[in-house]
């Protein structure tokens, strides 16, 4: 594999984009120069798309076999380069040490299972009501998928959508968040080069939203565009979309709830809420948002979370003891510092925390905060644990249902089939009983309601995402058209 990443890759090629700006590649913890990389353009965009529809229409007829072989191929070779990935993701995303390897393994669990895809494009043949005729439905790729991969968990959240659509018979062009173009983008072209995939299917074009990000959805090529990030980019994905009459896959912002009921177990939800809050410095859609506790056993929670919280280690990701990097900009932490400040003037304590060195915010616990205060309404994505008394169960289902969102959440109760009630009445595409928010299986499908996205990733469901059907009606014998067609 690549180690130096400073070019696009279109058509099979490594390339210089043709922007007159560029991309400076830096590491978040301590600003070391990690490359710069020419931009792409809108010419590059359109390069690399064209090269992708070219590509697809043999690609889209090869065997299952050879789709699957390439698949499996790339999978061996991430799993040679693990430690090579690991390092790329902590100096470029700010990721711990123990964060990247286990997105690096998810990622992989994730590649094997669309390389199972070439066999179940499955189809059926069903009655018709007309005499002699058979119905044959056939599941067949879309063509061209668009994919932008966010910074956050940028190898997981890219290889989902680019594995999907490559083993179900697509051409792919990617365009990495700017602040991860390796991660996010670069190094799947070296990787699935090196599995021999066919010249011009998967193109990664660098490039600045403001240059190229229109683009890359109205493009008249691509037939899906598969986005995770925020919930205002997503909206504008949407609404372009929508207009070039183009399925989207969103996966968007996240208000995730964490509900302890009065009979939960107080050290299993402590080290739940622990993982879910803090694991890569909050910086995940799935993230637990609202820490929701019944009042009666709240203090008891309070002080066994934060004698946990205060072990953690805050630091350089690169060291394997850390628990807490970086947030990926300065920019990050500001907003994140404003929304404390302001929800402590509306009454709410930082009883742990609060404060930053640049963009190394320590990690943070906040009581006495109620559902419409700054650090509860918006996401966070950073290391602050916004913590919120209840005084019954129906109190608590309102107010995990009061915000517009609803990707992840969890409900911890010593009564399974409690809980497992009360997560049916919250409205989110995930919940989990006795766990934390943040869980992803690559067979189970992943993906919020209301403004949270739409559509799901993974399994059969990924499936329906990134492939089309098509009715062919076969009439075996010559149909009766009654008297529209009689003889005068």
């Amino acid at each position: 594999m690549k180690t130096d990443f400073t070019k696009l890759f279109i058509n099979g090629e490594w390339t210089d984009g043709n922007s007159d700006s560029t991309i400076n590649n830096r590491n978040p913890y301590d600003g070391a120069d990690l490359g710069t990389i020419k931009a792409a353009s809108k010419k590059d965009l359109d390069h690399a798309y064209q090269s992708a529809q070219k590509a697809q229409e043999e690609w889209a007829n090869e065997l299952p076999q050879v789709k699957r072989e390439v698949m499996e191929k790339a999978v061996r070779i991430v799993e040679e380069n693990q430690e090579m990935i690991i390092d790329w993701l902590i100096k470029e995303s700010g990721s711990t040490y123990m964060k990247a390897a286990g997105e690096v393994k998810v990622s992989i669990l994730s590649m094997k299972e669309a390389a199972t895809y070439p066999y179940r494009m499955e189809g059926k043949i069903l009655p018709s009501q007309v005499p002699g005729k058979e119905n044959r439905v056939y599941r067949e790729p879309l063509g061209v998928v668009g994919i932008i991969s966010p910074w956050n968990f940028p190898f997981h959240l890219a290889v989902r959508s680019i594995a999907t659509a490559l083993a179900t018979g697509n051409g792919v062009v990617v365009k990495p968040a700017t602040h991860t173009p390796v991660t996010g983008g670069l190094l799947f072209a070296s990787i699935f080069e090196e599995a021999g995939l066919p010249k011009g299917l998967l193109n990664v074009v660098v490039g600045r939203g403001s240059e190229i990000g229109d683009d890359i959805v109205t493009h008249p090529i691509p037939r899906l565009i598969s986005f995770t990030g925020s919930t205002e980019v997503g909206r504008r994905i949407g609404e372009l979309a929508g207009k070039n009459l183009k399925k989207t896959a969103l996966e968007l912002g996240g208000n995730n709830v964490f509900i302890v009921l009065d009979d939960a177990d107080i050290d299993q939800a402590v080290e739940s809420a622990l993982f879910g809050k803090f694991y890569h410095q909050g910086q995940i859609c799935m993230s637990i948002n609202r820490i929701m506790v019944h009042k009666d056993i709240h203090d008891k929670f309070v002080d066994a979370f934060v004698s946990r919280v205060k072990e953690l280690n805050t630091g350089n990701p690169a060291e394997k003891a850390t628990h807490i990097g970086p947030l990926i900009d300065e920019d990050q932490a500001e907003r994140i510092l404003k929304d404390i400040d302001a929800s402590k003037e509306q009454g709410a304590e930082v009883i742990l925390g609060g404060d930053a060195k640049d963009n190394l915010l320590s990690p943070t616990v906040m009581t006495g905060v109620t559902n419409d205060m700054p650090i509860a309404k918006n996401e966070i994505f950073g290391p602050v644990a916004a913590i919120i008394a209840f005084d019954d169960d129906e109190e608590a289902v309102r107010l995990a249902n009061e915000h517009p969102y609803g990707l992840s959440g969890a409900v911890h109760s010593s009564s399974i089939e409690r809980g497992t009630n009360f997560a049916h009445r919250v409205q989110t595409g995930m919940i989990h009983v006795n766990d934390e928010s943040v869980n992803d299986e690559p067979h189970m499908p992943f993906g919020g309601e209301k403004d949270s996205g739409l559509g799901r990733f993974n399994g059969e469901w990924a499936l329906e995402e990134f492939t089309t059907v098509k009715w062919i009606g076969v009439q075996h014998k010559r149909r009766d058209y009654g008297p529209f067609i009689e003889k005068r």
